[in-house]
């Protein structure tokens, strides 16, 4: 059997900052994270080549015959066939972009030493490709995205019974795992199919039209409307109204209030009424704040909403503009419209900005953590305050910072 390896790729720093605390492949999109969708189609678990500061959480191991596979690239039959058909000391290659290679333990310890592809045989790639380049291509790939896992997760299998309390509408298909609970719930499968994972809770009243997902252990609160295109990832707590967004995981939006064109991380919580605007006054192009350039990077999109960073908390009635970034373990609250990019451990809101100190940033995940029955490892202690300090010169607040360019 065939050792996989995912490596994230140079768009990581393209998708922060959802990929300050983990892997690109941990990223989901559709049902499953990158690293799951490549594991279910190769039956086999997958190993990491990615930051110095990640890489004791996610290790790498080795074998005699390792498939090295860009961990942006998202996953279809096509692909897949093409990369099965890869000899020792060839590569599958998009132009200047490795798509995947295979190596044996030699050929993979030289590569990893040099960081030269060269040496290996390209084999240039013809078939369509998808990836993720940018924090806003989760949500616009997402409703193809659980279409694709959709068929893979259930091909050949029976859907558990839905409750006749609930009204179904459309023909797409709708799979219903073991122990979900669904009850008068309005489900329209007219534009796309709703998956619903195992142990997962909607609540009466839902609306819900598809395509959709809902992962395990994850609830939808009473009264709910969610449009298509919408993700709610493991242990997520989701209510108000919600478009087009994906929920990776243990995050919460419990309450009324608008979040549309958006991606929130891990172990976030959207205060109650909280509303994010996904398209601006003027209906002008949104633009996102990029680590890479340290400006506002057009997007050509005209719906485009929050991004925020896994561990990121706002206080009720909070208030986000069209196109709003915020980094890893930021606190926001109070009166009117934050600024548009909001640096990791940041503490404040429109009033003015201090310093969310690691030591209390790590009180606050452990405490959220503790609720669910996760704990807060030591490497994940860790992991945070690299990022703290790695992210520092955002925070222009601080004494001895100087502005960002």
């Amino acid at each position: 059997m065939k050792n996989i390896i995912l490596f994230d790729s140079l768009n990581r720093d393209q998708l922060l900052p959802l990929t300050f605390l983990k892997p690109i492949c941990e990223l989901r999109v559709g049902i499953l994270t990158i690293r799951e969708k490549w594991e279910k189609l190769l039956d086999t678990q997958a190993a990491f080549i990615t930051q110095d500061y990640l890489s004791d959480k996610y290790s790498i191991q080795v074998s005699g015959d390792n498939l090295v596979i860009n961990g942006s690239i998202l996953p279809d039959q096509e692909l897949l066939t093409a990369i099965d058909l890869l000899s020792y000391g060839e590569a599958l290659i998009s132009g200047d972009a490795l798509i995947a290679a295979r190596l044996d333990r030699a050929q993979f310890e030289e590569l990893v030493h040099t960081d030269d592809v060269n040496d290996l045989m390209g084999i240039e790639y013809s078939g369509s490709l998808q990836s993720l380049d940018h924090p806003e291509d989760i949500f616009l790939k997402n409703a193809e995205q659980i279409a694709f896992d959709f068929e893979l997760l259930t091909d050949g299998r029976k859907s558990q019974a839905l409750s006749d309390t609930n009204t179904v509408l459309g023909t797409h298909p709708i799979f219903i795992e073991e122990g979900a609970s669904v009850e008068c719930t309005v489900l329209n499968a007219s534009d796309g199919p709703i998956y619903i994972g195992k142990h997962a809770t909607v609540m009466e009243g839902s609306f819900i039209r598809g395509s959709f997902a809902i992962c395990e252990h994850a609830t939808i609160k009473m009264g709910a409307k969610i449009y298509s295109g919408t993700t709610v990832g493991p242990h997520c707590k989701v209510g108000g109204e919600v478009n087009n967004t994906v929920f990776q995981a243990y995050s919460n939006k419990g309450h009324d209030g608008f979040i549309g064109n958006s991606v929130v991380g891990e172990w976030c919580n959207i205060g109650a009424d909280t509303n994010i605007s996904n398209l601006k006054n003027n209906y002008a192009p949104v633009k996102l704040w990029s680590y890479t350039d340290q400006r506002f990077r057009p997007t050509g999109l005209q719906f485009c909403g929050l991004i925020l960073g896994d561990h990121s908390k706002c206080g009720i009635n909070t208030m986000f503009n069209t196109g709003t970034v915020v980094g890893v373990s930021a606190n926001i609250f109070g009166a009117n419209f934050p600024r548009n990019f909001i640096p990791s451990f940041s503490w404040g809101g429109a009033a003015g900005m201090k310093t969310f100190t690691i030591n209390k940033a790590l009180e606050t995940a452990e405490a959220m953590m503790n609720r669910r029955g996760v704990a807060l490892s030591d490497l994940d202690r860790a992991i945070m305050t690299h990022v703290f300090e790695q992210d520092a010169s955002f925070r222009t607040w601080e004494p001895s910072k100087s502005s960002v360019n």
